[in-house]
């Protein structure tokens, strides 16, 4: 892909060279914690139709950049519209999160698509179009998906649960039945990314949101290997495309992880040992994190020692300042601006 004459310094950092004041920005940066956002939500009648609309998930993209001055915008869009795509119903109800027509079991299967439906998400792919006309050329684009096992925790509950319970259940008892579900999720996500790309996005994340629920054989096979298999097939078709992974909760499953899947970097949340993490992250694979989504709603004293804590961890590795997962709706803007300014006045030393 073409990229951009000026310098993105967080596309530096996914090329494994450390910058002395790392680039920033945050998981979930465009949403509810923005005035300007709610009243852009404001205008539609639901999540999904903003999703869907081009012009105004540009616009909802754009808002944290002009606001902040993060250094890399990230697409307004959800996990969830991969299964739509696929076919499978799916709703967002105020407060409470999406919903879903539930795949109780592997008869739920056949009602799927073998890939997503192009016309469901061509409104994603055009909206990539509009940030990049919004986009200074130092401010990186990312886009993303949801990992399998994520993604298909969700498609079998029909909602969010406390420890994915129901498709634990469904890989346990029917590991045949679980194989194909992921294995259409890993066909899709590789062709939602590719497209990302084609649409002029310069990385992207896979979101593993619930990979920290598993035991280390499930972890294995139902969250690196088909990670694995989404790197291989997207870099099939877009060489050298830059990958980030987020595993959330793998702690110590995490080596599985940085040995199993080759990423361009390697996000963090805020639980795991930073010693660890960084004694098991090669040099040239960059590190994303790993604040406290609640420091940053504390704010004060406590959010500077977080930053700087973390900032410290990292000073000798390509580092991408962010949190260990996204922000919360209560946070106050200022606070924000606060974490900005401590990370980029940071003097860790020079370039490498």
């Amino acid at each position: 892909m073409k990229q951009d004459r000026a310098i993105k310094p967080i596309l530096e950092v996914l090329a494994g060279r450390r910058r002395a004041i790392p680039p920033v920005w945050l998981m979930r940066q465009a949403g509810r914690y923005l005035p300007e956002y709610r009243v852009v939500r404001s205008q539609v009648g639901s999540f999904l139709e903003l999703c869907f609309t081009p012009k105004l998930a540009a616009e909802v993209t754009l808002q944290p950049i002009r606001r902040f001055g993060f250094d890399a915008a990230v697409l307004f869009s959800d996990i969830l519209v991969v299964p739509y795509a696929l076919g499978q119903e799916v709703s967002f109800e105020s407060g409470e999160g999406p919903r879903l027509e539930a795949l109780t079991d592997g008869r739920g299967l056949g009602l799927l698509r073998e890939t997503i439906d192009a016309n469901v998400v061509e409104p994603v792919y055009e909206a990539i179009a509009c940030v990049k006309q919004g986009l200074a050329p130092e401010v990186g684009f990312l886009g993303f998906c949801g990992a399998p096992w994520t993604v298909a925790t969700y498609m079998v509950a029909g909602r969010s649960t406390d420890d994915q319970a129901p498709a634990r259940l469904f890989a346990y008892r029917d590991p045949a039945g679980f194989s194909r579900l992921i294995e259409i999720l890993i066909v899709a996500s590789v062709e939602h990314l590719v497209r990302q790309f084609e649409a002029g996005v310069d990385a992207v994340q896979i979101f593993d949101s619930w990979s920290g629920v598993l035991s280390p054989e499930q972890f294995c096979r139902w969250c690196v290997e088909p990670m694995r298999e989404i790197v291989a097939g997207v870099r099939g078709r877009v060489p050298n495309a830059r990958i980030i992974g987020f595993p959330r909760g793998a702690g110590s499953l995490l080596p599985h992880y940085v040995a199993g899947v080759p990423v361009n970097a390697v996000g963090l949340d805020w639980s795991i040992d930073r010693g660890f993490a960084r004694g098991i992250i090669p040099g040239d694979v960059a590190v994303q994190g790993n604040l406290d989504p609640l420091a940053l709603v504390a704010g004060g004293r406590a959010l500077d020692s977080a930053v700087d804590a973390v900032l410290a961890a990292f000073a000798d590795a390509p580092f991408i300042f962010n949190l260990g997962h996204g922000i919360a709706p209560e946070t106050p803007i200022e606070h924000v601006q606060r974490m900005i300014a401590r990370v980029r006045a940071y003097g860790g030393g020079g370039e490498s």
